[in-house]
């Protein structure tokens, strides 16, 4: 198990919904290793969105073991997996959910107050984290007075802040226009190439060719899971080049 990050035996999570039982996973095992960049794609209802919540200890599966960094995470209680979340995970959504009353640098240092982080290294790693994402002269802005990229930018160094295990990426250019779109990839794969681990939900085939791993989901099953053929033809290119 060495270098596994994340390591998924059999899980399969079901829903009652009135007399019906949906089966929005059933039985899927993956394994995810440190510096990975990997991308979650399906349509639809295929349970990616599902799998993503699993991932992230927002959701516990109906059966089967999910291993974070070598712990069972699948059994742990609520308070348990918000330890979890803080500590190991780092979350860009679609919507940026940011605090729209914080400055752009409290909203980086926030996930260090639940760690019982100093105000000063807070604010000392926020602004560390800010620069890092290109937004050294907007920390001091609100949500509101920051464009759509960089509200995501804001996003990406707040799920940073804490150096997290992985970072899950949840349809993260979804309310971007193109330009922005391919700048925030960029940065993510600026993210990546420090060493950091990566998993990514779209249904946005151009931007899953970032990732060097795509696994595609059907009725709640891994129906495909490959490596990226143009991440590594491109690579060879500039090698040779």
């Amino acid at each position: 198990m060495d270098g596994e990050v994340i390591r998924l035996v059999d899980i399969t999570r079901y829903y009652k919904v009135g007399t019906e039982v949906v089966k929005a996973l059933q039985e899927v095992s993956l394994v995810i290793r440190k510096n990975e960049f990997v991308a979650l794609m399906g349509p639809s209802g295929s349970g990616k969105s599902t799998l993503m919540n699993l991932l992230g200890c927002l959701d516990t599966p109906t059966g089967g073991q999910y291993y974070l960094n070598g712990k069972d995470v699948s059994k742990l209680n609520d308070l348990e997996l918000a330890e979890i979340r803080n500590k190991e995970i780092g979350f860009v959504f679609q919507t940026f959910n940011l605090l729209p009353r914080l400055t752009a640098l409290d909203n980086v240092a926030l996930p260090q107050i639940y760690a019982g982080i100093s105000k000063a290294k807070r604010l000392e790693r926020a602004q560390a984290v800010i620069e890092n994402v290109g937004l050294t002269d907007r920390g001091h802005h609100k949500p509101n007075e920051l464009s759509g990229g960089q509200r995501q930018r804001v996003a990406i160094a707040r799920a940073l802040v804490n150096h997290p295990s992985i970072i899950l990426a949840d349809e993260p250019t979804g309310n971007l226009d193109s330009v922005t779109s391919h700048e925030i990839m960029a940065l993510l794969e600026q993210i990546h190439d420090e060493g950091n681990t990566i998993v990514l939900v779209t249904h946005e085939e151009d931007i899953a060719r970032h990732a060097h791993r795509i696994i595609r989901l059907m009725d709640g099953r891994i129906s495909d899971d490959y490596v990226n053929p143009n991440i590594y033809s491109s690579r060879k290119q500039s090698v040779l080049a």
